[in-house]
């Protein structure tokens, strides 16, 4: 008897602890961000601010990458510096108007392309937009490794 309520008690401090877990790493670390009017980047001709409409933005101080934005630019950039090995981070569920997995699929396809925003945002990480030819953008922040075809130089 005494060790079925040892394993029970082992059991509900597991699952408290693995649900106090989830809810932390989902929902308490982030914060909204404020409505953004432009976003930059980083064109041949140096930085360059573009408006956007509907900006949706999540951050969190607890890691630099878990920075995440979706939009819609007025205006493409004319010759934007690609960023070469994107790879779009996971957003917790609640923040639906960023897929990762569609966004992996299509900059492997073609259909959006990778560019640089900000180079070195913290150090070692650089914030990267995913942009579509309808003018949909996303972004994330991504750790770089300072090789010219992430668009960053040494």
């Amino acid at each position: 008897m005494n060790g079925k309520i040892v394993g029970i008690g082992l059991l509900a401090v597991a699952v408290i602890a693995g649900g106090g877990m989830w809810y932390l790493q989902e929902y308490h670390f982030y914060d909204r961000l404020p409505p953004a009017d432009t976003l930059t980047v980083q064109t041949a001709a140096g930085p360059a601010t573009l408006p956007v409409t509907g900006f949706l933005g999540i951050d969190a101080d607890s890691s630099p990458l878990r920075w995440r934005a979706c939009a819609v630019l007025a205006e493409q950039p004319l010759d934007p510096v690609p960023f070469g090995g994107a790879t779009p981070l996971g957003a917790p569920g609640w923040f639906d108007c960023f897929d990762h997995g569609q966004l992996t699929a299509d900059l492997a396809s073609g259909a959006a392309r990778a560019v640089l925003s900000q180079a070195e945002i913290r150090p070692d990480v650089d914030r990267v937009l995913a942009i579509y030819p309808d003018g949909r953008v996303y972004g994330w922040h991504q750790y770089n490794d300072k090789t010219p075809e992430r668009g960053v130089m040494d």
